[in-house]
């Protein structure tokens, strides 16, 4: 087995200003800069996750992050109004509402959720409690 004495998770960027912008000023997480020109993403939960620069960086196609919130409806009302646009699919797959929310939990299909793209076009949700 495996012995480590840390674990954490990591994900790339085209572009390190804007990523630290969009993470630490639009979502109000904690972001600091690394020693190699990378970000450092400090989770509530105390993780960390490692964004690196990449120039030839292509967007993630799963959800990188997921952050977890109280109420959907002032999560996406709140990203919305930073302009974030949470109506990114159009899928029959991912009934979502005109918010862009997925009300999964009215029908029996999992969490209410909703997805947004960071600046590199990495996908991110807010998912409720």
């Amino acid at each position: 087995m495996v012995t480590s004495l840390d674990i954490f998770s990591g994900f790339s960027v085209d572009d390190i200003p804007a990523a630290k912008a969009f993470y630490g000023d639009t979502l109000g997480l904690n972001i600091t800069d690394g020693p190699m020109g990378n970000l450092d993403l400090a989770l509530p939960s105390g993780g960390h996750v490692f964004i690196y620069p990449k120039p030839d960086h292509t967007p993630a196609s799963f959800t990188i992050l997921n952050l977890v919130v109280p109420d959907i409806d002032a999560a996406v009302d709140d990203l919305n109004a930073k302009g974030v646009k949470t109506d990114i699919y159009d899928d029959p797959n991912l009934p979502t509402d005109a918010k862009g929310v997925l009300r999964g939990k009215e029908v029996d299909r999992g969490p209410n959720i909703a997805w947004f793209r960071d600046p590199a076009g990495n996908v991110v949700s807010v998912i409720e409690d």
